[in-house]
């Protein structure tokens, strides 16, 4: 076997964010496997292009253009369709491109899944980049860029809530045990080829947000393991392509698929909670949240255009 991995990373009007991704992966340890990656320029106003000084220091690097936003789900996909037609990769790596990448993070991720073919997904240790955390006023000089993202997720059905374990969390060392998790962050998300035969790509519908947790539902459920990686190291700059924590994008797309979720994948009784919660949503939410309720109840999934 080759061992090849193509890192998918998937740009929307970041350039600058997306060639500083590039840039540090251009430092990466990869030994006993090769990889390519596969930039999406996912429908961006403002066109991702590569200088001939860039591509020459990243020779590694294909830029596929897709005239139309296909969204997180959507531009992944197309990627690693690229992939599979060029490349024929055993590993997939959806990979944020508002994230600066550790030099070993890849090749740890590869060591834990090449050392267990039962694990479909993998998903490192992020950290907030520095200053960019939620709370950044809270913290100590000293303890910026240790600000735990994601180390590891949990569903949790009786609220209808997927959240990443330990978040806003100082990183002291209380995460260093590598383990299954409910589900794999999209920021950084090994897959394996076994998961792609079997399972398929993201589901488009989702477009964005909450597409890797249903992914990771999915990977379960066909009996493979999705695992945290804490030696796989990765800093985010959280929110940058979608208008910030907390704009009316974010707030749409994260309350429809919220409940599409809930619909696909909760026990009966967690359903019922979902209608509860969209029927308060249609009296109390804002514009945003009341129009992603009207879109789930009548089947209205993928992009839409108001936003």
């Amino acid at each position: 076997m080759k061992n090849h991995i193509s890192i998918i990373i998937v740009n929307y009007n970041t350039p600058e964010d997306t060639k500083a991704t590039i840039d540090s992966l251009s430092q990466i340890e990869h030994v006993g496997f090769d990889y390519r990656i596969v930039a999406v320029d996912n429908g961006s106003k403002d066109l991702l292009t590569f200088s001939k000084p860039f591509l020459k220091k990243n020779p590694q690097v294909d830029l596929l253009r897709s005239e139309s936003n296909l969204g997180f789900s959507g531009g992944n996909n197309l990627g690693i369709q690229h992939a599979i037609d060029h490349y024929d990769s055993d590993y997939y790596l959806l990979l944020n491109s508002d994230t600066i990448v550790t030099k070993d993070f890849l090749q740890e991720l590869y060591k834990m899944m090449k050392h267990d073919p039962k694990i479909g997904l993998a998903a490192s240790k992020i950290y907030f980049h520095k200053n960019y955390e939620y709370f950044e006023n809270s913290y100590a000089e000293a303890e910026k860029g240790r600000v735990l993202w994601y180390v590891g997720g949990k569903v949790d059905w009786t609220n209808l809530l997927s959240y990443h374990i330990g978040i806003d969390e100082v990183d002291r060392g209380q995460f260093e045990q590598a383990s299954e998790t409910d589900y794999a962050t999209g920021c950084v998300m090994m897959i394996s080829r076994e998961v792609i035969e079997r399972i398929g790509p993201l589901d488009d519908r989702f477009f964005l947000y909450s597409e890797d947790v249903d992914y990771s539902l999915r990977v379960q459920s066909a009996g493979l393991k999705v695992m945290y990686c804490p030696s796989s190291v990765v800093y985010h700059k959280i929110g940058r392509s979608t208008g910030g924590a907390g704009s009316p994008l974010q707030q749409y797309y994260q309350t429809r698929n919220r409940l599409f979720l809930a619909m696909r994948h909760a026990p009966w009784r967690s359903k019922l909670t979902a209608l509860h919660l969209a029927f308060n949503i249609l009296l109390k939410g804002n514009q945003s949240e009341r129009k992603a309720v009207l879109d789930v109840f009548i089947g209205r999934m993928g992009k839409q255009a108001f936003i």
